[in-house]
């Protein structure tokens, strides 16, 4: 039996959201409503994967759904609702995380701003036990600020108030909201240190040496082990010197 979404608020009335990714005045906004070039939708695409995948390999397109959106059979909105419901979707995000680890990536996803509190987290989960995953996308995106910030035509992206004056750069997206969470992370063996020597010990292309270079030759010469030259002990008294002088013959 589905439940409806609880209750859920900021824990203060002007709660700051902490940042996902890009600041507010640099993000850049994809929207149908504008686009009439084949490029300028390729962007807008382009847009959708890197929000909702973070980065879409040549096998994680969906070619039909793209093909409905530049023909405007669907709409942008229903082109992040085939993305979340896609099989690489649901492979790297629903079936490698708890139902609170889910929600947390589809609310910064397709929201564009982290969770408020535990309460929203448990709100949204009780939707994925109740209705499934599909179930918790229509939610998701027939929710009021869904479509109070994003309509029918716009690409989710990442939204927050900004304060001035920032001394730092924003951590990038996929090291703040990695795909598995922790369990998952230490089950794969994550963070993996065997990176880091051959991070310090990189060389760019113009640095290495090339064909003929002695530094090529260092492990080989390093190898070979030359053993001295033993110096001769014998006792001048013990030298035959009829047999040991030349002697050349008239």
């Amino acid at each position: 039996m589905a439940i409806p979404l609880l209750t859920y608020s900021p824990s203060a009335p002007n709660q700051r959201v902490a940042p996902l990714g890009a600041r507010d005045d640099e993000a850049i906004i994809y929207s149908s409503d504008d686009l009439y070039s084949p490029t300028d939708v390729g962007n807008l695409i382009n847009a959708a994967y890197r929000q909702i995948f973070f980065h879409a390999f040549k096998w994680d397109r969906e070619v039909a759904l793209e093909s409905q959106l530049r023909n405007r059979q669907i709409t942008v909105r229903d082109f992040i609702r085939g993305l979340l419901l896609s099989k690489t979707f649901i492979d790297s995000f629903y079936d490698k995380n708890s139902n609170y680890r889910f929600v947390e990536h589809c609310v910064e996803k397709v929201l564009g701003r982290r969770v408020y509190n535990q309460r929203e987290k448990i709100a949204w989960s009780a939707i994925v036990m109740t209705k499934g995953v599909k179930g918790f996308v229509d939610d998701l995106l027939n929710s009021d600020e869904y479509i109070e910030n994003f309509g029918e035509n716009t690409v989710p992206y990442h939204r927050r108030r900004t304060l001035p004056s920032r001394a730092i750069g924003e951590t990038p997206f996929n090291i703040t909201s990695p795909r598995y969470d922790a369990y998952y992370r230490s089950q794969l063996g994550f963070p993996q240190t065997i990176w880091q020597e051959v991070v310090r010990n990189y060389r760019s292309y113009d640095k290495q040496p090339k064909t003929g270079d002695p530094a090529l030759f260092l492990n080989m010469a390093r190898s070979i082990s030359p053993a001295p030259a033993t110096p001769s002990r014998t006792s001048v008294y013990n030298i035959d010197i009829d047999k040991t002088v030349p002697y050349r013959s008239r």
